[in-house]
């Protein structure tokens, strides 16, 4: 009877170590509630659970870098292209070949297999109508017209040391303006007209869908949410040009479970019910044959600057960049 109790014993251990390993911690800079269908559907098919954990794009390649000698997460799914870019440059993540990464066009993936885009999205402004005409403003229509006195307190962005977002507007604006100094004179005028800087890069849409703030500057699937959603709100791309983000997926390097990872990261790459939640936030994928929704806003709908990602997610511009704003307007707000 003891044997058969320890055999028993041993039995059950064995059986808990399997389905212990049947999960994946993973970091996510989608939206969470995009996160937490996603990655249901995909325990529903798979059987491996996520254990997710959302934050911006700057705030994951700070974790990532903090928890480097002894990485808790093993993919990071979403977030701008050019944090995984400086991820990969920092060393934090680690390169991997999927049998379909072939499905997603060669411009939209990293030439070393770090990274692969998933969806892409214009920076634009999305105005409040009626908070605007309560308040006497005009729908703006260029970065210059945020530069106008009667904006002074009714724009919000993201701060750009915690959000992508934030900071692919720094990079657009470089390549608008010609030059990084030029840059850092329009985010300074500019920041006269901001009333506050969120941590999140969708969080001033939010507020503009509410009414808190009349104007704010994100990108356009984020905006297109809001207004599907009923929020009387006009959507706008600056005239000038504007940037975009290549929404992207990475493994992280040293991930404590490398095998599920892979398995989430092909999943997502693939399966037509993931690229079908994906389309529910009008997101415009960039995989071959991926469905689209009616209302998501393309690229080549609007004008957009020539990006030059490599330069734009290096860890070093990225660095001079930040702490050019960080010194010259962020710790100038008291």
């Amino acid at each position: 009877m003891k044997r058969f109790t320890t055999l028993l014993l041993i039995a059950l251990i064995a059986v808990s170590s399997v389905f212990a390993a049947e999960s994946v911690n993973a970091y996510t800079t989608l939206e969470e509630p995009l996160a937490a269908k996603l990655f249901a559907r995909f325990e529903e098919e798979t059987g491996i659970h996520v254990n997710f954990v959302r934050l911006s794009g700057g705030e994951c390649v700070a974790r990532l870098e903090a928890e480097a000698s002894n990485p808790q997460a093993s993919i990071w799914v979403g977030g701008v292209g050019l944090d995984h870019i400086t991820a990969k440059g920092k060393g934090l993540t680690a390169p991997y070949v999927s049998r379909y990464a072939r499905n997603t066009p060669a411009q939209y993936r990293d030439p070393d297999n770090y990274w692969i885009g998933l969806y892409v999205g214009p920076l634009t402004f999305v105005t409040n109508l009626d908070r605007a005409a309560e308040l006497g403003l005009d729908v703006p229509h260029s970065w210059a017209d945020l530069l106008k006195s009667e904006y002074k307190g009714y724009v919000r962005m993201a701060n750009p040391n915690s959000s992508g977002t934030a900071y692919n507007v720094l990079t657009t604006m470089c390549y608008v303006l010609g030059s990084e100094d030029a840059m850092m004179e329009y985010m300074a005028a500019l920041d006269k007209n901001i009333d506050q800087y969120t941590r999140s890069g969708s969080a001033p849409g939010k507020s503009v869908a509410t009414g808190e703030i009349p104007i704010a500057i994100g990108y356009a699937h984020d905006q297109v949410k809001i207004k599907e959603a009923g929020a009387n709100v006009e959507i706008t791309a600056p005239e000038e040009g504007t940037g975009f983000e290549l929404a992207s997926m990475s493994l992280v390097a040293g991930g404590p479970d490398p095998v599920n990872a892979k398995k989430l990261y092909d999943w997502i790459i693939s399966d037509p019910d993931a690229q079908q939640i994906f389309t529910e936030w009008y997101v415009v994928l960039v995989a071959n044959g991926a469905p689209k929704h009616p209302d998501a806003l393309s690229i080549d709908q609007i004008k957009t600057v020539e990006q030059d990602f490599a330069w734009d997610g290096d860890p070093e511009t990225k660095s001079r960049l930040l702490d050019r704003w960080t010194s010259e307007i962020g710790n100038k707000r008291g």
